[in-house]
């Protein structure tokens, strides 16, 4: 079954977290402040988090904890003004990863609290040496319901589920490759930017790895010159001009069945397609445009989603007044929430935007400005070949699943980014620390308008009647 209610961090939160609240054997405090995502699915991200000091604790036991109402108070503070989730969180040393009877008298004392403060929804959660989180939301009347997943995004992604929690012990990660992955993959939401070259090759993967519920975002239409690199395209499709996106859907519908895959024949650049795409649990990027990955890098910042981006070029040269092949290569970034992002790596820049925009606006004078040397000449993302493109898709998706269900003989932390050459024969990569990161204002911003921080994603107002 899909969650219903999730909570997402980033593994820069949850590995501070882990640290303050499981140093010494004893119970210590911290308070999640959280961002909605777009409805209609509830899942919340990690905005901020206030760590609450040992030695401000008056009693700090392996199984007991009192913390001073003063950080509580500086929680309402920091999340009254914009309506924000508060979550508190402590630890259970003791590696028992459910509620205790004085967990419960503690929330009935505290959490109304909250609520004559401010908001409709608040929480508490736990977590045990092993970095698994269990939450829960309270209503104003003290309802509470469980957090179906808590989903962290770091070096390596992890999902706890609630369900799956027998007797205060979370059941074991599933192994790569193996049913109990695939069940668990059932259970999650992708989106696919561009369903094109990679892009359709991209979402056939993922279809069939069994993700429960998958976005198809692309405002194009299929065109006879695309039929020989977009999977599951006819001759009929490019007749007809039938979008990508549907095409694509129905034919996940004919193996999946109806209801997995959703279309947005759009670009990202429209708020439909943000709202659609925040929700998801993970992004595979497949565009070939600078302004669609920094529509997905903003995205997966603001709603702390693991992005995974593909580009493959084919530069050429004129050798002897010939053309002739520089290269056949392709590029995997597995961006977290956090970390470096696609602009930190130079993927865009503003300079490449401004050109693409120009490029795109008005084509006479981005020649202008090329042939006079204000524009840099870019690299065209290659017409797309498909054993190129099958070859940079599968290390796309497979890396989502290394990442998942870890079965990398080194740390993840080292394949932030995998180039590749076909005509060197050569692989390379880099790790997180290789890149360095601007500060991020975006991160775990969550649905507050207007949307990404961009004022033309302002949500309307309602024209008067």
């Amino acid at each position: 079954m899909m969650p219903e209610r999730t909570l997402a961090m980033s593994g820069v939160a949850h590995s501070m977290l882990k640290k303050h609240l499981l140093s010494d054997g004893n119970e210590a405090a911290a308070i999640l402040i959280c961002a909605s995502s777009p409805g209609p699915r509830q899942r919340l991200v990690v905005r901020q988090t206030l760590l609450v000091p040992h030695d401000a604790c008056p009693v700090r036991k392996p199984d007991a904890i009192v913390w001073p109402g003063a950080y509580i108070e500086n929680a309402i503070d920091i999340a009254e003004p914009e309506g924000l989730v508060v979550i508190l969180l402590h630890s259970h040393p003791g590696g028992w990863l459910q509620f205790s009877h004085i967990d419960n008298e503690s929330d009935a004392r505290v959490i109304p609290g909250l609520f004559e403060a401010f908001g409709e929804c608040h929480g508490s959660a736990i977590m045990t040496p092993e970095g698994a989180i269990r939450a829960r939301l309270y209503t104003p009347d003290m309802t509470s319901q469980p957090v179906d997943l808590v989903a962290i995004a770091g070096d390596d992604i992890s999902y706890w589920w609630n369900d799956r929690i027998i007797n205060g012990v979370p059941a074991g990660r599933p192994l790569a490759f193996t049913g109990s992955m695939t069940e668990e993959v059932s259970r999650l939401s992708a989106a696919v930017i561009g369903v094109s070259g990679t892009g359709s090759i991209s979402a056939e993967q993922v279809a069939r790895l069994g993700f429960g519920s998958i976005t198809l975002v692309d405002p194009d239409k299929i065109e006879k010159k695309n039929l020989n690199r977009i999977l599951n395209a006819t001759a009929a499709d490019a007749e007809r001009g039938r979008s990508k996106v549907e095409m694509f859907s129905v034919a996940i519908a004919g193996y999946r069945g109806d209801g997995v895959a959703a279309d947005i024949c759009d670009t990202l650049g429209a708020r439909e397609a943000i709202e659609a795409v925040g929700q998801c649990d993970v992004i595979f990027c497949c565009v070939d445009s600078k302004e669609g990955r920094q529509y997905a890098d903003l995205i997966a910042s603001a709603f702390l989603i693991p992005l995974f981006d593909v580009g493959v070029t084919i530069p050429t040269f004129l050798n002897d007044g010939r053309a002739a092949i520089a290269d056949v290569s392709g590029r995997i970034d597995y961006i977290q929430p956090g970390g470096s992002t696609l602009s930190d790596r130079g993927v865009y820049t503003q300079e490449s935007l401004r050109a693409e925009y120009l490029q795109r606006t008005d084509p006479d004078a981005y020649r202008d400005e090329l042939a006079a040397g204000y524009i840099k000449g870019m690299l065209e993302e290659a017409p797309s070949v498909i054993t190129l493109n099958m070859r940079a898709s599968a290390a796309l998706v497979n890396e989502f699943i290394a990442r998942t269900y870890p079965y990398r003989q080194d740390q993840n932390r080292n394949y932030a980014r995998i180039s590749f050459s076909l005509a060197a024969c050569d692989e390379d990569h880099y790790a997180e620390d290789d890149f360095n990161r601007a500060e991020n204002a975006l991160l775990g911003r969550g649905a507050a308008e207007p949307l990404l921080g961009l004022p033309l994603f302002r949500k309307p107002k309602k024209v008067a009647a």
